[in-house]
């Protein structure tokens, strides 16, 4: 089984938060894959990776980049994972099944009704599964984990 964090988005948008969670990921000297709603959501990210400030580089490539399993951050919106990478980001509302992932972050637009009802959604499902859940909420101090 995943263990499955929920990352409610209250402060700020995704391509100023995905960065310092994808940071933490390749510190921990993991790789991630990062499932993307859409191509023009993927090219947005692709755009604000390498671009962000904090960390000052994520390496990242997607199916355009030359050797895709090289890449310690893959962005798709398919269901590959050519790197072998055990960490998963789902972004607004991806369904992508945690099977095969260690660690699934979800992250969603709390100021979204229907992105936050369809968390929950995903929440019951995952439960059911028997997943581990956590859920975290963003706050002036940064991530905090509730309940």
């Amino acid at each position: 089984m995943s263990e499955i964090g929920f990352y409610h988005l209250t402060r700020t948008g995704l391509a100023a938060a995905l960065p310092a969670l994808l940071g933490r990921t390749l510190a921990a000297g993991e790789k991630a894959v990062v499932a993307c709603a859409d191509d023009r959501q993927m090219a947005a990210l692709d755009d604000a990776l390498w671009q962000c400030q904090n960390p000052d580089w994520l390496p990242h490539g997607t199916a355009q980049t030359p050797h895709p399993e090289w890449q310690p951050v893959y962005l798709t919106t398919g269901l590959e994972n050519p790197a072998g990478a055990r960490f998963l980001f789902r972004l607004g509302g991806v369904e992508t099944p945690p099977e095969g992932y260690a660690r699934v972050f979800d992250l969603f637009d709390g100021n979204s009704e229907a992105e936050v009802l369809a968390a929950r959604q995903r929440w019951r499902v995952a439960k059911e599964a028997g997943h581990s859940l956590t859920y975290w909420k963003q706050e002036d101090s940064g991530w905090v984990k509730a309940g």
